[in-house]
Order: structure tokens, then sequence, then C-alpha cells
């Protein structure tokens, strides 16, 4: 199994969703050295804090769906963690190296392939919490590469006082109130990434007005992308296309 190529769009920048997770477990090394060695412009991942203080790529809340053991990722500390083996692609275990990884872990594979990290900030942050996720990157030496995204938008403006030209991109799903969202996201310099299915000609037209960019999650059927592409999104989100 290979990824699904699109015809190349000028302009048109894609995320890959978890990493490859198309091919590899999601948010794995595996998932996220795939995505390096192909052409995307960005590797998407989620971040949470564990009970011990340090910073972890998952998706959920727990770790029952990846690795059969429930575990809470924020009420458990980084070594119960990544003792865990997760779930091969065939829902199989026994590759040692499927295992969560570090938020330091992910951005250094982002930076060793040349990718523009697209973090997702899970949950709730404090502030403190914000500001020690900042530093770790910056210590990488990778910020100016990273694009936050969050669906609480309070993450994004507490962000937005820590680093006041940092690219952000405020997540939601179909139905939101756009006509005061575009606005809103376009006072504070921050971009949308909204649920492909919500995109239209109109939203298109407000956030073009505003001068917001448009990215969509998570598209996996070419039909899907190529109606996005005519109506001129700026990021397309997938799990196996390329």
């Amino acid at each position: 199994m290979s990824t699904i190529w699109l015809e190349e769009k000028h302009g048109l920048r894609m995320v890959a969703h978890r990493g490859l997770s198309g091919l590899e477990t999601e948010n794995t090394h595996a998932a996220f050295v795939a995505a390096g060695n192909r052409r995307y412009f960005g590797i998407e991942t989620d971040v949470h804090k564990t009970a011990d203080g340090e910073f972890v790529v998952i998706h959920d809340d727990t770790t029952a769906r990846v690795a059969g053991d429930d575990l809470s990722v924020e009420g458990s500390t980084f070594e119960e963690l990544r003792a865990l083996l997760l779930k091969q692609k065939d829902g199989q275990k026994g590759r040692t190296d499927i295992r969560i990884p570090t938020l330091e872990e992910y951005i250094r594979i982002c930076k060793q392939y040349d990718k523009t990290a697209v973090l997702e900030l899970k949950n709730r942050f404090a502030v403190e919490d914000l500001r020690e996720v900042v530093r770790r990157i910056e210590e990488i030496g990778w910020l100016s590469r990273v694009v936050f995204i969050s669906f609480w938008y309070e993450n994004l403006t507490d962000l937005r006082e820590i680093l006041p030209e940092q690219p952000m991109q405020y997540l939601t799903g179909v139905r939101d109130d756009f006509d005061w969202l575009i606005p809103e996201l376009a006072s504070h310099g921050m971009d949308l990434d909204v649920q492909w299915g919500a995109v239209n000609e109109e939203l298109m037209a407000l956030c073009r007005k505003h001068g917001v960019a448009v990215n969509c999650w998570t598209v996996d059927h070419p039909d899907d992308a190529k109606r996005l592409i005519a109506l001129g999104v700026n990021y397309i989100t997938s799990n196996i296309l390329e």
C-alpha cells in the first residue's frame, strides 16, 4: 500500500494527519518518518501533558484504542505510557518501536526531515504549560516552523500573548457561526482549520475577505480534495493523500 497522489497544485500545502497514519500507526516515530520521507509540507500531531510533567504525543485522552491497555494519558506517568506497545495497522502488537513518543522526539523528526510541525494542543493547557512547550521547542531550534492548532480557542489566545507572531489555526467542525468566527480569528492573526465538509464558496469568500487561510481536516478521498482545491483552500490535512 502507498499514498494516493494528488496532482500538484500551486500554493496547496499537504499535511500528514498524525503522521502518515494511512500507512503506519498514528502518532508514532514510524508515521512521522514515513511522512518525512514524502513530499508533505507538514506533519500533524497531538500533545498532552502527563501526570509527571512530560509532554507526549497521542490523540485520545486514554490509551485504550491504540494500545488495548486503558490508561489515562494525563493521569499516568511518562514511564507508564512509554512502556506500552501500541497496535500495528493490522491490530496486532509486536513491534517494539511502536510506542508513544515525546514532544521533543516529534519535533526532532520534523526538523530532521525539514517539515513544518502542525501541533495540536489537546484539552486545556495552563499558561505555564504553554510556556514550557514553547521553551522545549525553542531548545531544539524549530519554533519558527511550528503551526499551533487547537479546538480550545483559549489555548490559542493565551499562546498569542506568549508568541505574538506565531502561526495558529483554530480547529472547528461543520457547524459554527463563521460570520462571527472569521473576523474574530483575523483580529488575533489566526487561521481556520475546519472539517472539510463545511467548506463552500461562501466560507472561502469570507476567509479571503478577512485574510484568513483555510486548512481542511481530514480529507482522504481524491474527489473531495479536488473540490476543495478548486475552492482555493490553503492546506489539506490527510491520512493518505499526498
